[in-house]
């Protein structure tokens, strides 16, 4: 028999420990974004940690900007960032606050509401591609800079939340290199991963990106 997902939301405690623990303690939960098309309910299949100033791979490696300034927050807050002047990506910060680390969602199955992530994800060829890659995961769950410090710990009427959901056992979770990292911090096995998840996405290494001529 395969067990309800619980629904009760996960607590600022949760989030507040070293990212290297909530990471993997992750997967299987649910991310539930409320948009005005109705909610989306994902279920966590692939997550990378960042270690800030531990992580030559972190945005907060280097210190506090205006762009990573949300990391430095309280944990179990929303940091959204902008990419390849294209996509969104979507973290949740983690750690005792000033401490800068987070978690990018990279991957997950949407359980609930697939319909409108249909809409913004004209190009997936099933659902199993729907939030597969975190570029996809946040134009699914239209996510934008709008939510970067949203409150995902706040039970109530918020645009976003995590819940506790069905954690995944040990011996089903994954973890190997970080996918696009380049330098020292490539690295790091903190890529998680559900093991033989259709949702989640494939591993690629650092391609230093070429000047046109």
């Amino acid at each position: 028999m395969i067990a309800t997902p619980d629904r009760t939301p996960l607590p600022r405690s949760f989030f507040d420990r070293p990212v290297l623990e909530v990471a993997p303690d992750l997967l299987g939960r649910l991310l539930v974004r409320t948009t005005p098309d109705g909610p989306i309910t994902l279920r966590l299949t692939e997550v990378e940690a960042y270690d800030g100033p531990n992580d030559p791979g972190s945005h907060a490696y280097r210190g506090r900007t205006a762009r990573n300034d949300t990391m430095f927050g309280p944990p179990g807050h929303v940091y959204v960032y902008f990419t390849y002047g294209m996509w969104h990506c979507m973290n949740l910060v983690c750690g005792p606050e000033g401490r800068a680390s987070a978690v990018l969602l990279r991957a997950g199955e949407i359980v609930e509401g697939a319909e409108p992530a249909r809409k913004r994800r004209l190009s997936a060829r099933n659902d199993s591609e729907l939030a597969k890659g975190p570029a996809r995961l946040a134009t699914a769950l239209d996510v934008d800079r709008s939510l970067d410090g949203t409150d995902a710990c706040t039970v109530g009427d918020t645009p976003l939340r995590v819940l506790a959901g069905t954690p995944l056992a040990s011996d089903q979770v994954r973890n190997g290199p970080r996918t696009g990292v380049s330098g020292e911090g490539a690295v790091h096995p903190w890529r998680y991963w559900a093991a033989d998840d259709p949702t989640v996405s494939p591993y690629r290494a650092h391609v230093p990106r070429r000047r046109r001529s």
